[in-house]
This record gives structure tokens, C-alpha cells and sequence, in this order.
């Protein structure tokens, strides 16, 4: 009986283990595709950034076609909860896409991208939500999570997020560098 117990116990230690390792990646938190009315994201969602609509120092659009909510919660000063099927992106190679309610507690319902750019068009390089590291060893959601409540997990300079260490010069820059509009 002691050792059924035991066991009992130890599988349910491992249960709840391999369930927090797989929330804290991203995993367990996102529907399968028949579970909910699932965004088709693919490489086509993405285009050149002169394409989409520039707020402040990023561009918006929406998947959806949704383009002037996603305008509207962007260039708001107090904060706003982006609709469904929104893209922000700061650089041609990061992006951001927020999916419909529920789709990821964890990420407030934003999965992250990396992007692989050329005149070619786009290649989806990693896709994902609390797992997503840049090219640069950042991880996108450790960053963007500390963003203040009210936006939405989207970083500026006073929305919370740590400061990155590229000017807005350099990033107008790496903007008008965007392969895929020439």
C-alpha cells in the first residue's frame, strides 16, 4: 500500500512538472487547429513594411483586414487591446501577430516570428509563443512581457519593456532596407 502511494505520488509530481515545462514553452496553451477558428498564418501574411501602416517608429497591419482597429489600439497614448489578426513589426526580421481570444493565455493570445527576408519575399524562421528566440539570443516574450498591462504586450520607450540598444536612426534605417520592397 506504502509504495502504491508513493508512486501514485511520484507520477503525480512528474504530471504537474511536464505540465509547467510544457506551459512555460508555449505548449498545452495553444489549440489544436479543430479546436477553434485557427488565423492561417503562413510566409504570404507577411509583406514589405512600406506596405503596411507606419505608427510612430512601427508598422501595423491585420491578417484579418481588421487594419483600422489595429491602427487605432496603436496609436493609442493610455493603451488598448489589439483585435485579432493585428501584425506589428518593428524590423523586416520580427513580428508579432495576435490570434483570437484564448488561443494562448501565456502570450496574451501574440505569437512571435522570426523572419528570413530577401527580395524573394519571406520564410517563416521560427514561429512560436513564449519560446521564440531572435537571432540575437533574445527571447521575443521575456521582452515584450514587461510591458505594462494596458499595451498589450507591445514595448515602446514608456510602455515598461527594457530599453533596446538600437537608435530610432538605425532602425529607420534597417526599415528602409527591407528586401522585399524593392
Amino acid at each position: 500500500m506504502r509504495n502504491s502511494i508513493l508512486a501514485a505520488a511520484l507520477l503525480a509530481v512528474l504530471f504537474v512538472a511536464d505540465l509547467n515545462s510544457r506551459v512555460a514553452n508555449g505548449a498545452d496553451t495553444a489549440p489544436k487547429p479543430a479546436d477553434r477558428n485557427e488565423l492561417a498564418i503562413s510566409a504570404e501574411s507577411f509583406k514589405c513594411l512600406a506596405k503596411m501602416t507606419k505608427v510612430r517608429h512601427f508598422y501595423v497591419d491585420n491578417v484579418l483586414g481588421n487594419v483600422d482597429a489595429t491602427v487605432a489600439a496603436a496609436q493609442s497614448d493610455k493603451g488598448a487591446v489589439y483585435p485579432p489578426g493585428s501584425v506589428v513589426q518593428l524590423v523586416p526580421g520580427e513580428v508579432m501577430v495576435k490570434h483570437k481570444p484564448g488561443y494562448n493565455a501565456v502570450t496574451r493570445d501574440w505569437e512571435f516570428f522570426e523572419l528570413n527576408v530577401s527580395a524573394d519575399g519571406t520564410v517563416i524562421g521560427k514561429r512560436g509563443f513564449a519560446d521564440v528566440v531572435n537571432r540575437f539570443g533574445g527571447n521575443c516574450f521575456s521582452c515584450h512581457v514587461k510591458a505594462k498591462p494596458e499595451f498589450d504586450l507591445i514595448c515602446d520607450n514608456s510602455h515598461g519593456c527594457d530599453p533596446i540598444p538600437v537608435s530610432r536612426e538605425q532602425i529607420a534605417k534597417i526599415q528602409a532596407a527591407d528586401p522585399r520592397c524593392k
